[in-house]
C-alpha cells in the first residue's frame, strides 16, 4: 500500500521552481490537446504564445489584462499568508466598479480634476465595503469566509445588472444594459501611445511594492504571517485573530475594488453588465503561481494576462473554442498543485517498509 509522508524538510529552491515546472507542464500537456483537436502544435503555440505579443499594441494588451489579475492577486495574497480565504473577489470588484462608476455619473460631463482620484477613492471604499461583510460575520458568527465572499459575487452581479438595465441605463444606449459612457476627464490616462494601457499597471505595481513594505518591514505584516505559519503561537503571543481577519478582507476588498474602477474607467469605459471575464476567480491562480510573493506575483500576472490573450487569438485564428483559455488555466493550477504536493510529502510504500521491518525482526531473533 502507499501513501503520503509529509517531508521533515520541504526543498525552498523547489517551492521556487515549482511554478517554472508547472507552466512547463502545462505546455507539454498543450500540445497534446493541440494534436487531439487537430491542429498543427507548432502553429498553435506560436498563435497562442507569441503572435498576441509581436505588436506594441499586443504587448499593451497584455499589460491591460495583467492589471485587474495584479490588483486583485496582490490583495488576496495578503489574506491567504494569514489564512483568510477570500473567494470573493470577483464581487468585490464589481461593487468596486459599481462605487467608482457611480461617481463618474454623478460628475456628468463637468470635468474636475479631482474627479478621477475621487472615483479610485470610491472604487477602493466599494471593495472594500463588500469584504468587510464577510469580515463581520467571520468574527461574529464564526462563518465560513469561503461561502460567504463566493455567494456575495452573485449578489454584485445581479445589483449591477439591475442598475445598467434599469436606473443608470443610458437612455440614448439603443435599450442596451450600459451607462452612459464616462467624460474622457474621468478615463484613467494611456500610459503608451498606440496602445490601451492605462496608468493602472503601474498603480498595480507601486500595491506591489506596498504590499511587499507592508508584508516585510511592519509589525502587521508579520502579525498576519505567524498567523499563517503558526496560529497556535499567534494565539499565545497575544495576536488578535479578529483584527487580522478584518484587515485581511478590507485591503484585498480595497484592491480588488480599485481593479474594478480601473476596469470600467479604462478599457470599457463605462458600466456595463458584464464588466469582467472572471479576473477575480483567475487572480486566485496567480496568488498561488506568484507564490504569495508581491513580485512573485507580478510575473504571475503576465502569465495570466497571456492566457487570455492566447485565447481569444486561437479562437480567431484557429477556430478553438473559448473554453480554452479556462483549459490553460486549470491545467497550471492542476501542475502547481501537484508540485506543491509532492514538494511537502513523499510517496511511501507501506508494505515494503513492513516487509523490511518484519525481515530485520527475524533477523534480530536468529
Amino acid at each position: 500500500m502507499i501513501k503520503l509522508e509529509r517531508r521533515s524538510a520541504p526543498s525552498s529552491v523547489m517551492r521556487v521552481a515549482s511554478p517554472v515546472l508547472a507552466a512547463a507542464a502545462m505546455l507539454l500537456t498543450g500540445v497534446v490537446i493541440f494534436s487531439i483537436l487537430g491542429k498543427d502544435p507548432g502553429q498553435a503555440f506560436f498563435v497562442f504564445f507569441i503572435k498576441p505579443l509581436s505588436s506594441l499594441y499586443g504587448v499593451g494588451e497584455l499589460l491591460l489584462k495583467a492589471t485587474p489579475l495584479l490588483l486583485c492577486a496582490l490583495g488576496l495574497a495578503l489574506g491567504f499568508r494569514a489564512n483568510v480565504w477570500n473567494i470573493g473577489a470577483e464581487g468585490q470588484l464589481t461593487m468596486g466598479a459599481i462605487a467608482g462608476g457611480g461617481i463618474a455619473l454623478w460628475l456628468g460631463d463637468a470635468p474636475t480634476a479631482w474627479g478621477l482620484p475621487l472615483m479610485l477613492l470610491a472604487g477602493a471604499l466599494g471593495g472594500m465595503a463588500w469584504a468587510a461583510i464577510p469580515a463581520f460575520l467571520r468574527n461574529r458568527f464564526n462563518t465560513s469566509e469561503i461561502l460567504v465572499t463566493l455567494m456575495l459575487v452573485y449578489i454584485a452581479q445581479l445589483l449591477l445588472s439591475y442598475l445598467v438595465h434599469g436606473p443608470w441605463r443610458d437612455p440614448a444606449g439603443f435599450n442596451f444594459p450600459q451607462s452612459k459612457p464616462f467624460a474622457d476627464a474621468y478615463l484613467m490616462p494611456l500610459l503608451l501611445d498606440g496602445a490601451r494601457t492605462n496608468w493602472g499597471f503601474v498603480l498595480g505595481l507601486l500595491l506591489a511594492l506596498a504590499s511587499w513594505l507592508f508584508s516585510s518591514k511592519t509589525f502587521a505584516g508579520f502579525r498576519m504571517q505567524v498567523a499563517g505559519l503558526a496560529p497556535q503561537a499567534a494565539s499565545y503571543a497575544g495576536f488578535s485573530n479578529e483584527r487580522n481577519v478584518w484587515l485581511a478582507l478590507l485591503i484585498s476588498g480595497a484592491s480588488a475594488g480599485l481593479a474594478g474602477i480601473c476596469e470600467v474607467a479604462g478599457p470599457i469605459g463605462q458600466l456595463q453588465a458584464q464588466i469582467s471575464p472572471g479576473y477575480g476567480f483567475a487572480a486566485i491562480i496567480v496568488a498561488w503561481i506568484g507564490r504569495l510573493h508581491p513580485f512573485g506575483i507580478v510575473l504571475a500576472s503576465l502569465l495570466m494576462s497571456l492566457l487570455y490573450l492566447g485565447g481569444e487569438s486561437a479562437q480567431m485564428q484557429l477556430s478553438l473554442p473559448s473554453a480554452i483559455t479556462g483549459l490553460f488555466q486549470g491545467l497550471l493550477l492542476f501542475y502547481l498543485l501537484a508540485a506543491d504536493l509532492f514538494i511537502t510529502f513523499k510517496i511511501k510504500n507501506v508494505a515494503t517498509a513492513r516487509s523490511a521491518e518484519a525481515s530485520t525482526v527475524v533477523k534480530e531473533a536468529a
